[in-house]
Parts: C-alpha cells; sequence; structure tokens
C-alpha cells in the first residue's frame, strides 16, 4: 500500500464528471493506495472486486468508527457492527420493506405534484430549491407526522451536519465549522428527544410511534437508541435523495434522448432509476476503518487505517458490467452499489427507490420537456453529489391529473 504521488486528488473528481476520473483511478491504482488529503492520509479503493470484499468483512473493515458528525453516540445501524448489528436490522428491517415503502406512493405523488402546481405559468425555475430539496424533505417530515413548516429548521439542521463549511464560510476543519457541527448536532437531539417523549404520551401514526412499539424476540428499542436511529435517517433521509433526484435529472436534462426513453414508455422507469443510480452514484464513497493489521488485493493495511471505498467507480467498473461506461435502460442484471454492501446496505434503499420512481413518473407526465438553462456549468458539492443552484428551463406543462 505505497502512496501514488502521479493520482490526482481524489476531491477533483466529486463533480459533474467523475467517471473519467474513476477509469483513471481503476487503470492506474493497485488495491489500495494512500492518499494524502486535507483531513490526513487514506486509503483509496477503486475496484469493484476488492471494494465487495470490504463489505463482506465488517470484522476486518469496520463502520463504528468510520463516521464522525459530532454525534455523541452511534448513528445506528450504521456506526453498529457485529453482533448489536443483527438486533437493530430484525427490528428496522420490516418497517422500510417493499411492502411497506409501497404504501407511501400515493403520499408521495401528492407531495411532487404540490410542488410542481407552484411552476405552472414559469419557463425557468431552479431545480435544486424548487423540487429536489422540498420533496424529500417533506415526505421525512409526513412520515414523522410533523407538519410542513417544520421544513426550514429540518433542512438548517441537515445542512449543519453535511455542510458545516458552506453554512460559516470556512474550511470544514476550521474550528468554527467543528463548533457549528457539533452545535447543530446537539440541537437534533434536542428537537427529536422531546418529540419521541411526546409519542410515548400520545402515539400517532407515524415513524416515531412505529418505532416506540416495533420489537423483536420481546426486545424493543430504547429511548436513546430511537433517538440514535432518528438522527442518522433527518441526515440520509434528505440529503442523499436530494442528491439523487439531482443527478438523475442532471443527467436526463442533457441527455434528451434518454428522457425521451421515460417519456414514451413510463414503465422504463424503474430500471432507469436503478441505471442512473449505478453510473451517477450519488453518495461517491464510503469509509471504512480496519480493525487490525490485514490486506487487500495483497496491499497490507495497517490497524487503524481509514479506508476509502470509491463506490462511484466499483458501479463504472467494466470487470463488473463490461460496459461500465454506457448508460442503459435495459441493464440487466444491474448489481450497482448505490445504497453500497454487505451487511451495512442502506436500511431506507426501498425508501429511497419509492420516491425517486414517483418523482421520476409524476415529473415526466407533467413536464417531458426540460433542459439544462444554456451557459450554466453544474456545480456538485464534494462526497454527496448534490446541486446547490440548478437553473432549468421548462417546456409546455401537461394537466395535473
Amino acid at each position: 500500500m505505497e502512496p501514488e504521488p502521479n493520482i490526482p486528488n481524489v476531491d477533483d473528481a466529486f463533480s459533474g464528471d467523475p467517471q473519467p476520473m474513476y477509469r483513471l483511478m481503476r487503470e492506474s491504482m493497485p488495491a489500495i493506495t494512500v492518499i494524502d488529503g486535507a483531513m490526513g492520509a487514506y486509503g483509496l479503493v477503486p475496484h469493484r472486486r476488492h471494494v465487495d470484499e470490504v463489505f463482506r468483512h465488517p470484522e476486518l473493515f469496520a463502520s463504528t468508527e468510520a463516521i464522525d458528525l459530532q454525534n455523541i453516540r452511534p448513528l445506528i445501524p450504521l456506526n453498529v457492527d457485529p453482533p448489536h448489528h443483527k438486533k437493530y436490522r430484525k427490528i428496522l428491517d420490516p418497517l422500510f420493506a417493499p411492502r411497506a415503502m409501497a404504501r407511501l406512493e400515493q403520499p408521495i405523488a401528492e407531495l411532487a405534484n404540490r410542488l410542481m402546481d407552484a411552476f405552472e405559468g414559469h419557463d425557468e425555475i431552479d431545480f435544486a430549491a424548487s423540487f429536489s430539496v422540498p420533496l424529500p424533505s417533506q415526505v421525512f417530515l409526513s412520515l414523522l407526522g410533523l407538519p410542513l413548516d417544520e421544513l426550514p429548521a429540518f433542512l438548517a439542521m441537515k445542512d449543519g451536519i453535511i455542510r458545516p463549511n458552506k453554512v460559516v464560510g470556512c474550511p470544514r476543519d476550521h474550528p468554527d465549522a467543528v463548533a457549528h457541527q457539533k452545535a447543530t448536532a446537539m440541537s437534533i437531539y434536542d428537537y427529536f428527544g422531546p418529540l419521541i417523549d411526546e409519542r410515548a404520551d400520545d402515539p400517532r401514526d407515524d415513524l416515531i410511534t412505529t418505532f416506540l412499539r416495533a420489537e423483536i424476540e420481546g426486545e424493543k428499542l430504547t429511548r436513546e437508541e430511537i433517538l440514535d436511529i432518528s438522527f442518522l435517517f433527518l441526515i440520509a433521509g434528505l440529503d442523499t435523495v436530494t442528491a439523487s433526484l439531482d443527478c438523475m435529472f442532471a443527467f436526463l436534462a442533457q441527455n434528451p434522448d434518454h428522457r425521451r426513453q421515460i417519456v414514451d414508455n413510463p414503465g422504463v422507469i424503474p430500471d432507469a432509476v436503478e441505471e442512473l443510480l449505478r453510473w451517477e452514484t450519488p453518495v461517491a464513497a464510503v469509509v471504512r476503518v480496519a480493525t487490525q493489521d490485514t490486506e487487500l488485493g495483497g496491499c497490507p493495511i495497517d490497524a487503524g487505517q481509514m479506508v476509502t471505498l470509491m463506490i462511484g467507480s466499483a458501479n463504472t467498473d467494466d470487470v463488473e458490467f463490461g460496459d461500465g461506461d454506457a448508460v442503459r435502460f435495459d441493464r440487466d442484471p444491474n448489481r450497482h452499489l448505490a445504497f453500497g454492501g454487505g451487511i451495512h446496505r442502506c436500511l431506507g434503499s426501498h425508501l429511497a427507490r419509492q420516491e425517486l420512481r414517483v418523482a421520476l413518473r409524476e415529473w415526466h407526465r407533467r413536464y417531458p420537456d426540460y433542459s439544462l438553462k444554456p451557459g450554466v456549468d453544474l456545480a456538485y458539492t464534494d462526497g454527496v453529489r448534490s446541486i446547490e443552484h440548478f437553473p432549468m428551463l421548462l417546456g409546455p406543462a401537461t394537466p395535473a391529473a
């Protein structure tokens, strides 16, 4: 695992066109290469087979210490490894199974159409501000049984955790950014703690009440465990689906042939969602920490070494996909890793899929013609590839159903 000085800074890859960088990584790098970044040295893993191997071995590559969002306890189930991880997945997986998420189809469609109603009479919108940010947030608020006017508070908490540097206008490791992230983390605990207590006294038809009632083999979740789950869901439920919508619609706005496939045949949407998740990989990388001295593809790894899995690169690896650089809505099979892999595969993947499928269906039913505003160069955020400003031109709309 030797440093590779000729590999470009990987931060440059988290942009609007990361795929050429992914290919360069796979062609130029071994199983794992040490990169010196702003936050210290970390091992970079670009190849699909090695990413799969790390996902399959949580006993060697742990999630427990991999993510620090100034949370004071583990983010459940993400920061919990075996054997305790199994307990949480047994309780939580049925709550987010495909059949349970199918019941949300109509409410999500109603929220999406309500947002699109505001576009009528406009030939230009900011897609991020008008649709990709509010839709997942409103779905999340609805799941919690909270009024939609709570949206600004939720977005402030999300941005204070994910992008404190943007909020305070300084580098992520600056004391002011760290202090803001820490204060935001405490505000999340302060928000959800009383909400959990309220639902314990006054149950509702919402997610928190469902957590309170859920049990496996007679064991229920504690208040603190529900608080830790809620912290994670706030971050994952808002930011990653927003980023996925940004990436998908940016691609479709600039690739009219693919957009026309969806308009002409809405039945292709489930496969289109999977292929665009693979190609765009909104969450471009995830982190693990080596629990002991080990190796990957013949490269030694020291205990405590941070390992960054480039799932965007793994998702375009020709060894797995044959034609990884082609975007095909008829790809079958499509074993992408956009939701991660192994025991920590994203708990909310079925919810995310439901939101994305409904959003693409309802949008293209009403707005089959749209494009990126000419002259605009979309700027993607690093890591989770969202777009803060997305000027979009709208063609004629069809009437709402």
